[in-house]
């Protein structure tokens, strides 16, 4: 094969380049110095392409060669799938047992709350290099003391402190999250902590403020404790350099500062509640991180307010209690209810003018059976037992009453601020089953489960079927238009729902919220149902 003559042909010589324009007459010629060749043969280049030699048929070259053409088109490289994607084989029965016998969230039987909010696994030697070098500053920021809390006794729920405050710390966005036990312990906490401050804030708010409506108190609540707050509170308490070691909190933008710190947030009250109780998270919101509740930023709304004439109870008249008044006060040996003053914030003493009345004959007999109501108390003086008992059926009809009965006249004879507490109870009622019955569950699982249990048309659904909601007193204006259309009458019955709860919280207790809601009403819905 040769190559076309016209690149063999030799090149114009330099001498006779010949520049001209247009525009000129005359043309430019320039005159350049040659060399003179030596030899200027006039060389022809072949080019000769020689074809590959086939390969034999039955060669292993040539099979393999094919097998690799043919692989192109009919299995091209897929991209494996991530390891998390990748499906293990189940353990045996016996790591299995090992694993959950191992693990510190079956460690105290004392404490089953705390016990299941442990990380599942053991600290290894990362988690104590972040205590050893962050610990003692998280500790002195929130005026704890700097020993290690390991050396308290076995029967006091603060030697876990240590490890609840770590895992506190470890939000999403750190390092050592990619542990499993680091990322589902600290999911958890923030899981309960969130609840424990919206109960805290209720029951502050309900006592401080005895006229007042729930629906100012949930703008103050979140004036204080809203996340666009969370990172003004965890700066003022010197806690800006454990969430973020190496980052200016004041120069993140908001949305990725806003989620990391108030995860912390929720976590370490979570942690503090577990450990020391209601009392402690007090002082942690209104003494470490210096909230004023009479500050401009968490006031509410200007409205319209309701003339209230109505009395309420001694111990609030005009006495506005501090967060030292709640945090500090421990009901009388003898005292009719488990938290009197709560009862008496959310019952208004006029109550009693509804005693014997229409309601009171026939409808309180048959709510209190349903509820199973009174419960058997060990009274030291039987007057005790009765005067509880009535205090009891007037908050069961005030449970009942419709705001469009009284509420006018009266703002505080409906059931508004029995509900607000109760909202907050079973709140925190159904998140410690959930962590108490789903050891390994991270925490966002727990809180969509939670969320689908006590979803608002779902509570209605429960009072309804105990055929409770018949008890209900509205005004007459408004009873044919409630009772007929369910959009309307739906919500009025989860709230005296909630209520329930938060009535059977201030007289009984906790645990007569737990009997309501998971013997009574079956929340949960694995009590077998009647056939026909």
């Amino acid at each position: 094969m040769e190559l076309s003559p016209s690149l063999t042909s030799p090149l114009p010589r330099s001498s006779e380049i010949c520049f001209s324009h247009s525009l000129s007459p005359f043309p430019l010629q320039f005159h350049l110095p040659t060399k003179k060749l030596s030899s200027q043969k006039a060389t022809r280049v072949f080019a000769v392409a020689l074809e590959s030699q086939e390969l034999p048929q039955n060669s292993p070259q040539r099979l393999l060669k094919e097998l690799q053409e043919r692989k192109k088109f009919t299995s091209p490289k897929k991209k494996l799938p991530p390891k998390r994607f990748i499906l293990k084989p189940p353990l045996d029965d016996k790591k299995l047992a090992e694993r959950f016998l191992n693990s510190p969230q079956l460690s105290l039987k004392q404490f089953p709350l705390l016990s299941s909010c442990l990380p599942s696994s053991r600290l290894n030697n990362a988690d104590r290099t972040w205590m050893d070098e962050y610990l003692l500053e998280a500790k002195q920021a929130l005026g704890y003391p700097l020993e290690p809390s390991e050396g308290l006794a076995d029967d006091n729920p603060a030697k876990q402190f240590d490890t609840l405050l770590y895992l506190a710390f470890q939000h999403p966005s750190c390092e050592r999250t990619n542990a499993r036990h680091v990322r589902s312990g600290h999911s958890r906490l923030w899981f309960l902590g969130q609840y424990v401050l919206e109960l805290a804030m209720c029951e502050f708010l309900l006592q401080r403020y005895p006229r007042e409506s729930p629906g100012p108190m949930r703008e103050r609540v979140y004036g204080l404790i809203g996340k666009k707050n969370m990172a003004k509170w965890i700066k003022a308490a010197s806690l800006h350099n454990l969430v973020f070691p190496y980052d200016d909190i004041d120069k993140l933008k908001r949305n990725e500062r806003e989620q990391p710190v108030k995860s912390v947030f929720w976590a370490l009250f979570g942690a503090i509640y577990l450990c020391f109780g209601m009392p402690e998270v007090y002082r942690v919101l209104f003494e470490v991180f210096g909230m004023d509740l009479e500050a401009e930023d968490c006031q509410p709304k200007l409205r319209r307010q309701l003339e209230d004439v109505d009395y309420v109870s001694v111990e609030f008249e005009g006495n506005k209690l501090s967060w030292q008044d709640v945090a500090a006060y421990k009901p009388p040996a003898d005292a009719l209810f488990a938290h009197p003053r709560l009862f008496r914030a959310c019952v208004p003493p006029g109550m009693h003018r509804f005693r014997g009345n229409l309601w009171d004959y026939e409808s309180r007999p048959h709510v209190m059976r349903t509820l199973g109501y009174p419960l058997k108390m060990t009274d030291r003086i039987p007057d005790i037992t009765e005067a509880r008992n009535i205090e009891l059926g007037l908050g069961l009809q005030l449970c009942f009453l419709h705001p469009s009965k009284y509420k006018f006249e009266h703002p505080r004879f409906c059931y508004e601020r029995l509900e607000y507490v109760g909202q907050k109870i079973q709140d925190i009622v159904m998140a410690e089953r959930l962590l108490m019955k789903h050891l390994d569950a991270p925490g966002k699982f727990l809180a969509d489960r939670h969320r689908r249990i006590l979803m608002n048309k779902f509570c209605g659904r429960y009072l309804r079927e105990k055929r409770l909601h018949q008890f209900m007193v509205y005004a007459e204006q408004v009873q044919d238009r409630y009772e007929h259309n369910r959009r309307m009458k739906n919500p009025t019955t989860t709230s005296v729902q909630q209520a329930l709860h938060g009535l059977s919280y201030t007289v009984y207790g906790k645990p007569d919220v737990r009997r309501l809601m998971f013997e009574v009403f079956d929340f949960e819905q694995i009590q077998p149902k009647p056939v026909g």
